[in-house]
């Protein structure tokens, strides 16, 4: 359950840092509290003091305050929160955080088309399998992408090189590390995950996944030892049942229910002819195991773009029920492109304003974990509706988002009407047809929540 007092989140999340000194462990927890009133603000805006900002700023400027410092007790702690029966999903993903070809900050990389400067992020989100609840972050790494050689490499060997741009899926498969006993972790990956090495670390770590495959020319064995291409083993499949899915809208194309045909096979993956070197060191005694699942979509409106969606997986697939619960999983992953968005809409990364790379890094750690925050608080009343709101809120909020909102004081207002007011103060009509709140209303309406309750402390101190 999300902790919405600030304070206590701020304390839970990163009073476990090692920063080289207990004061800039302190330093941290303030200024995250402060962050988390308004991720959105500058520096100066979050921290509204010169003396906290400077705090901030020198904070920023110490060697041992780094990013993976940072972010290491909230995944620690996202993935000690796991109990036996648990199935977690780990969606990862990478992001780019562009601060724009103009900025002077020094130490930055190429992103975009070369031209843009800053880093990439590395994302693993753990979300709950039964209900889509975002967990927290169970790990994350940051990274720089090389400036192009003017003499390009063979293109094989670039592709199976030590400091690939690629291998950043398999090290952060490493980095989460295997699940407690007793709960499963699912990878859940798009197509830059359909690379031997990141199965096979997968298989080490003893997790599963569901990746979408990136190649369909890409060889595989029949569970026979038949050898056959991807494409053609799903031509030769038969159609196990069909089914439809509801498409967004995108590119100008409306919303459609599409009908899809579904199929699925056990495959095997061979080991490829050119090693990457930690295949060469951990090289498998036999091909990988795996099972593909198909949905296609045959007869797509005129000028619509046909869905289609090959999946390997580890999980075995024996019949349709089983294929459904592959697909539910990789239908969460959109999940982590709303985190993406939470950082960079609703906590302004892009937007920080430091001269060097080291303090940028070290800001983004912070807000990266603040972000989850902002998803979390969607989905806290759905976890348990029916739960007194004071008992994961301040009495004082409340209270008071009674009063600002002209409802009758309850004090047992659930946690549910609870988000629905705070909503209600960040735009949400709460009409029947206007559905549950999103991050960003939610988000704003604490803002000014949080503002008000400290009008209330500021008045209620200048009267006695």
């Amino acid at each position: 359950m999300v902790v919405l007092e600030t304070k206590e989140w701020a304390q839970v999340t990163f009073g476990e840092c090692k920063l080289g000194d207990q004061r800039r462990t302190k330093r941290l927890v303030k200024l995250a509290e402060q962050a988390a009133a308004r991720p959105d603000g500058s520096t100066p805006e979050q921290t509204e003091s010169w003396g906290d900002c400077k705090a901030a700023y020198r904070l920023f400027d110490q060697e041992d305050v780094t990013f993976d410092e940072i972010v290491r007790p909230h995944c620690e702690q996202t993935r000690g929160a796991c109990r036996p029966g648990d199935v977690k999903l780990l969606i990862n993903d990478t992001t780019e955080v562009d601060f724009g070809c103009s900025r002077r900050a020094t130490g930055l990389g190429p992103t975009g088309n070369g031209f843009g400067r800053g880093f990439f992020l590395h994302s693993a989100l753990m979300v709950d399998a039964g209900n889509g609840r975002v967990d927290g972050m169970a790990g994350q790494l940051l990274f720089y992408r090389k400036s192009k050689p003017k003499r390009r490499k063979a293109k094989n060997s670039q592709r199976r090189a030590a400091d690939r741009e690629s291998v950043v899926w398999g090290k952060l498969v490493d980095a989460v590390g295997p699940a407690p006993t007793g709960v499963k972790w699912v990878h859940v990956d798009d197509r830059g995950a359909d690379d031997f090495e990141v199965f096979c670390r997968i298989r080490a770590q003893d997790n599963s996944c569901v990746i979408r495959a990136a190649r369909l020319n890409r060889w595989l064995l029949t569970p026979d030892g038949q050898r056959v291409r991807l494409d053609e083993l799903l031509q030769a499949l038969p159609k196990r049942e069909t089914r439809t899915l509801e498409v967004p809208a995108k590119d100008k194309q409306p919303a459609r229910i599409a009908t899809l045909e579904l199929r699925y096979a056990e495959v095997q993956m061979p080991l490829p002819s050119v090693l990457t070197p930690w295949l060469r060191e951990h090289r498998p005694a036999k091909p990988l195991q795996l099972w593909v699942v198909e949905l296609r979509e045959t007869q797509p409106p005129a000028g619509a773009t046909p869905v289609r969606w090959v999946l390997y997986t580890m999980e075995p697939v024996t019949d349709a029920a089983a294929a459904q619960t592959v697909i539910g999983w990789y239908q969460c992953r959109p999940t982590i492109e709303d985190y993406h968005k939470a950082l960079k809409t609703g906590c302004h990364v892009k937007r920080r304003y430091y001269e060097t790379a080291e303090r940028l890094e070290r800001v983004t750690g912070l807000l990266s974990v603040v972000a989850v925050r902002l998803m979390q608080l969607k989905t806290a009343a759905r976890e348990t509706p029916d739960r007194p709101a004071v008992e994961v809120a301040p009495a004082q909020w409340v209270t008071l988002i009674q009063v600002v909102r002209k409802k009758p004081l309850n004090p047992r207002m659930t946690i549910r009407e609870f988000l629905r007011a705070v909503a209600g103060l960040g735009g949400h009509l709460g009409r029947k047809s206007d559905g549950e709140p999103g991050w960003i209303t939610l988000w704003r309406g604490f803002e000014k929540l949080m503002l008000l309750a400290r009008g209330a402390d500021a008045q209620r101190k200048r009267c006695g």
